[in-house]
């Protein structure tokens, strides 16, 4: 921690989580496909919010810091998504079979899968699909290449590109000059360090060269981002920094992210929370309350962590 940052208030940072979560929750029916959609006009985009939901729930269970409502609540999401709007993981089937080698169902079954969810029919077009020499052709932008490798080792099966070589097509391993980072920009650093780290897992994933380079530049885009009131991807920064060997968890950027968020526990994504029919303004700021959460649980996580290590033996 520099002389020049203040940490936030743990129990600010705490009250960020419990309260989207609990809004999550509240509107878990905003979690929804639409069956009958045009393959072509986005069919699989629906599955997005999900599986954004199951990584978020993994990490609240295995960092071990969330309260009893909290965890209860997650698992209860989680449960509904996997019932509810997957159908037991048969529209995860139904998803690869409209679209057999795009990775969207095997990225979304991954986290589930990780928590005890089993689609076997799911698992056989994975494994069939992997062998595809169109799978490992995918163009995607290398951010999302890097996270397909990751998923893959998580699955099991042998990365289509090795992690090293995909990492080492992304900006940040390139380090490029700070201030040319925009928005896109932004979202490829924060997921770059995501997978890296397996969601805050493994901080020792972050190459050193790389966790000084965002040690050094963050505090700028942290406060970029908060004065733009961009919470979605503010929050995304919140991750990035308790994912770093020495959290900042910055005060002025915490009491900006908790002075955006609603009573109700939502964070809108930018600036004011939106009006509009109830289904739209989830699709806007589902995201950013999820992140809201993810940043929470981790942030608290290494706040925990640094008091226990300081603590006298």
């Amino acid at each position: 921690m520099t002389a020049e940052t203040t940490a936030a208030d743990t129990r600010l940072v705490h009250t960020v989580g419990v309260g989207a979560i609990e809004w999550l929750y509240e509107h878990r029916d905003g979690f929804r496909l639409e069956p009958d959609a045009d393959p072509e006009t986005g069919f699989l985009e629906r599955f997005k919010p999900v599986g954004e939901l199951a990584v978020i729930c993994t990490v609240l269970f295995r960092e071990g810091v969330a309260g009893s409502r909290q965890a209860d609540l997650a698992r209860k999401l989680l449960d509904h998504a996997w019932r509810e709007v997957l159908d037991g993981g048969r529209m995860l089937v139904r998803g690869q079979r409209v679209e057999p080698i795009s990775p969207i169902p095997f990225e979304v079954y991954v986290p589930f899968r990780e928590l005890g969810y089993s689609q076997p029919e799911l698992e056989r077009a994975v494994r069939l699909n992997h062998r595809l020499a169109s799978w490992a052709g995918l163009e995607v932008l290398p951010v999302r290449r890097l996270c397909l490798s990751t998923f893959e080792r998580r699955f099991g099966l042998p990365p289509s590109l090795p992690e090293d070589e995909a990492f080492s097509r992304t900006w940040l391993a390139r380090t490029p000059e700070p201030w040319t980072v925009d928005t896109r920009i932004g979202y490829d650093i924060t997921h770059t360090v995501f997978h890296l780290t397996d969601w805050g897992e493994n901080p020792g994933g972050l190459p050193l060269p790389i966790a000084d380079h965002l040690a050094l530049w963050l505090p700028v885009w942290l406060d970029d981002w908060l004065d733009l009131e961009r919470w979605d991807l503010l929050g995304e920064l919140l991750v990035v920094d308790a994912c770093l060997p020495r959290p900042t968890l910055d005060a002025a950027a915490w009491e900006g992210l908790a002075a955006a968020q609603q009573p109700d526990g939502a964070v809108p994504a930018l600036g004011a929370m939106p009006d509009g029919d109830p289904e739209d303004v989830f699709d806007i700021v589902y995201h950013s309350t999820l992140v809201a959460a993810f940043a929470s649980v981790l942030a608290m996580s290494r706040a925990l962590g640094q008091l226990t290590a300081e603590a006298p033996a």
